[in-house]
């Protein structure tokens, strides 16, 4: 997220703005990489599991995509512009390549795992980084973790 300059006058100093904007920012490009990637595995799921895990990704689905929208609008009412382009997602997101094809169940579950685990580190690492300079923004960030880290421990049940 770049800092500009707009209407909205954030509370924040300029330094704790950056602080929170990136952290929000990446957030966001997480969140909207993991709704693309879980979306693009239910569409392409196989396996005698199908059902329940086409169903478990669509949770994580509208999971990451409330939450992406709550990130965005916090950057927005802070002043900075939250930027959910394609291009910047890609470049930025924690989350691995989807293989192309049908994805096996088993092989499913390993993606939405290794997903949820890789952006969860990168969730706690702003929930650190927003405790001082933003506790609002660090508080929304806690929560969107407790969702995620809730799927992540779904989806490894699937594969014990």
């Amino acid at each position: 997220m770049s800092v500009v300059k707009s209407v909205v006058k954030s509370p924040l100093s300029e330094a704790d703005l950056k602080t929170v904007g990136d952290a929000l920012q990446g957030a966001l490009a997480d969140l909207v990489d993991l709704a693309l990637v879980a979306k693009q595995v239910h569409w392409n799921v196989v396996g005698p599991r199908f059902r329940s895990v086409h169903l478990q990704l669509d949770e994580v689905v509208g999971t990451a995509r409330t939450h992406s929208d709550i990130v965005a609008e916090r950057a927005s009412a802070l002043g900075v512009n939250p930027d959910g382009r394609a291009a910047t997602v890609a470049a930025t997101s924690a989350i691995g390549t989807v293989p192309e094809g049908w994805i096996k169940d088993t092989e499913a579950v390993r993606i939405l795992v290794d997903g949820l685990g890789a952006v969860i580190t990168r969730m706690r690492e702003r929930v650190g980084a927003t405790a001082d300079p933003d506790p609002v923004s660090q508080d929304i960030l806690i929560g969107l973790t407790a969702d995620l880290e809730k799927h992540a421990w779904m989806f490894q049940a699937e594969s014990a």
